[in-house]
């Protein structure tokens, strides 16, 4: 029997490709500290379909979180009869000019103007920003109203995605002064102004991005395909972070040890400070 002792990170193998060479993502052990199967969440992967790499080279999709749309109902409205009249609906006119309504399905809100002029938020599509925007002018119809539906525009996309790393926004407000806006006193994510499409992205330093400002789909995921490669070129140093079934690693060194009949476990050793990963092969 012989013994290899070596340092990853000096051979610059990342040790989660290293572990994912011997297979042992599936092993499960019986004492408490098995390994279950890594999760696709976790690696940034969405099981329900594969992900489209001509269209997102980066392998991640922006979520869409939140439709603003608007529509002419075209006439004139009572907001008072309305608000006395439907359910779901509250009006103060003291403190905002116009009725606040709500429907379960899709989930949203709108507010109705005595113009005529309604704003529908809350639906996380296009599709479901339209047919709520269509049952609210539905409701105002039945309270007697001569209601139409024209005009119907989609004002704002906000989408969010993570790309599953850290990022030195100092670095990054540095570098891209000119559409960065970066006051951490003030507020903790770095305001990013893109020129083409015109989007704002609010970057965070756990990796954490918000998309908004796009009209159309596609703008939220061209403006994230831009920033994508940016943002790993400011991604921050960080320890090997494992999953919840696998524990973690973070000053200590780790000591895996692989027995003949292929069960292995892990010892965490103090190392004075210093920072490395090291494998002991039997």
């Amino acid at each position: 029997m012989s013994l290899l002792l070596f340092d990853l990170e000096e051979l610059g193998i990342p040790v989660f490709q290293y572990i994912k060479n011997f297979k042992i993502a599936g092993l499960q052990g019986k004492s408490g500290g098995g390994f279950g199967k890594w999760s696709m969440a976790d690696q940034g992967m969405d099981e329900s379909q594969p992900v489209d790499l001509s269209k997102h080279p980066s392998g991640i999709v922006p979520t869409l979180q939140n439709i603003v749309s608007t529509v002419n109902l075209d006439c004139k409205l009572d907001l008072k009869a309305i608000a006395l009249q439907a359910r779901n609906a509250e009006y103060n006119p003291k403190r905002f000019a116009a009725v606040i309504m709500r429907i379960r399905e899709p989930k949203t809100t709108a507010l109705i103007f005595a113009s005529g002029k309604m704003v529908c938020t809350g639906a996380k599509s296009e599709h479901q920003s339209k047919l709520a925007a269509r049952k609210y002018a539905r409701i105002i119809q039945k309270l007697g109203f001569p209601a139409k539906f024209k005009d119907f525009k989609i004002q704002n996309i906000v989408g969010s995605c993570d790309v599953k790393f850290p990022i030195r926004l100092e670095g990054l407000a540095y570098s891209h002064g000119a559409f960065c806006s970066y006051e951490p006193e003030l507020f903790p994510g770095l305001i990013y102004r893109m020129k083409q499409p015109k989007i704002v992205l609010l970057i965070f330093v756990s990796g954490k991005i918000v998309i908004t400002g796009a009209k159309v789909r596609d703008e939220t995921y061209t403006a994230f395909e831009n920033i994508y490669p940016v943002l790993t070129e400011f991604r921050k140093a960080q320890q090997c972070k494992w999953d919840r079934t696998l524990g973690f690693l973070s000053s200590s060194a780790v000591l895996l040890t692989f027995c003949h009949w292929g069960a292995f476990r892990w010892d965490l050793l103090e190392k004075r400070g210093k920072r490395c990963t090291r494998v002991l092969l039997l």
